[in-house]
């Protein structure tokens, strides 16, 4: 009977440590807009409520932002690249601040604000002062 209950004890263990790492990655923790590519900021990273900030926006479908370009600069409709950084397929040469992401960034964010007349656009409106 003990061998019994150890196992299951172990099973259960397993699969909870299975949950956390597969929830770790998730987007509802998500705090911030991060890029392991920025390294010293020129301004605070933007605050950034993952899930709050879809449900406001209504946006249900992740590849609105995480979009997917196929080989041929093609957009892959039913694909999204929520799993990585957005510098992992915009990588930049330059080699003290990479400004090429950060338009990216800002031209994915920013734009889709003005488009929707919705949302801050203004660089203390999304960046805090410290």
């Amino acid at each position: 009977m003990e061998k019994r209950r150890v196992m299951t004890l172990a099973v259960v263990v397993v699969f909870a440590m299975i949950f956390l790492a597969v929830t770790s990655r998730s987007q509802e923790d998500v705090t911030h807009v991060q890029d392991s590519a920025f390294g010293q900021r020129m301004r605070p990273p933007v605050p950034f409520a993952h899930d709050e900030h879809n449900e406001q926006a209504e946006i249900e479908d992740c590849n609105v932002c995480h979009h997917l370009y196929d080989e041929n600069g093609q957009l892959v409709e039913d694909e999204s690249s929520e799993d990585s950084e957005c510098s992992e397929c915009h990588a930049s040469n330059e080699q003290s601040y990479p400004i090429t992401l950060v338009q990216l960034y800002h031209n994915r964010c920013k734009g889709c604000h003005l488009e929707k007349k919705a949302g801050p656009v203004m660089c203390a409106e999304c960046h805090p002062r410290r």
